[in-house]
């Protein structure tokens, strides 16, 4: 079993990638297939912590703090990895059809960059917390600046998530990797799916916006968002 599991998923081909390939597999697969789906799943369902008095006490920062560590880490390792397999060239394993692994690389990298500049749209926050101390801002306010962003990111978050794990299996792939690299990410990703569906059906999923500040309606963003839906 242990021979099995040790042997590579390709026998015709030979498990040998250097020290510089196989830190650069190391690092993607942290922050790509660890780091990132992470991060999206404790901005998604843990704005609310399960035994936080919401309503009584909103705009808990633990869903952002981690997000940003996690999301920010991802970039970090995901910029040593490049440099780690720009260095080295390519592996003794790839195959023909590396040339998808690397655009896929390209792609990730472009919408991490893009995501980090995505941040510029956010604007300001506003709201009865705003160190500023004043009411008005982008966030409060759900200003159309406001509204791009959430949008932009959210999108080109998702897109960079659906491509990383593409990648990552693509670069298995082209090192010719173990069957217990395979098969230690399937379970990963699969409990980080089952996660998620159980955390959606039990409802978990709170808005950005009402996790800061409560679903009362006097907050504008709440009042639109009452009329967008009383107009259907």
């Amino acid at each position: 079993m242990i021979d099995w599991l040790l042997a590579p998923i390709d026998l015709t081909r030979p498990h040998d990638v250097g020290a510089l390939h196989a830190w650069h597999g190391r690092l993607m697969v942290l922050a790509w297939g660890v780091l990132v789906p992470l991060g999206v799943i404790i901005a998604r369902f843990f704005k609310v912590l399960p035994r936080q008095r919401f309503p009584e006490v909103v705009e808990n920062l633990f869903w952002w703090r981690t997000h940003l560590a996690a999301q920010g880490g991802a970039l970090v390792l995901m910029a040593v990895g490049l440099v780690l397999v720009l260095w080295t060239g390519p592996g003794v394993s790839a195959t023909a059809g590396a040339w998808v692994h690397h655009w896929l690389g390209w792609a990730i990298l472009a919408l991490g960059a893009a995501q980090g500049m995505s941040g510029l749209l956010r604007g300001t926050k506003g709201g009865p917390t705003d160190p500023r101390g004043s009411l008005r801002g982008d966030h409060y306010d759900m200003t159309r600046r406001r509204l791009v962003f959430e949008r932009v990111h959210k999108t080109l978050g998702y897109a960079a998530l659906a491509l990383s794990l593409a990648a990552v299996m693509t670069g298995l792939w082209q090192a010719n990797a173990p069957r217990w690299m395979w098969m230690s990410l399937s379970f990963w990703w699969g409990g980080l799916a089952a996660a998620f569906v159980i955390f959606q059906r039990r409802g978990m999923v709170v808005d950005t916006y009402v996790a800061l500040w409560g679903p009362d309606p006097s907050h504008p963003g709440n009042a639109r968002r009452v009329s967008r839906n009383r107009d259907g």
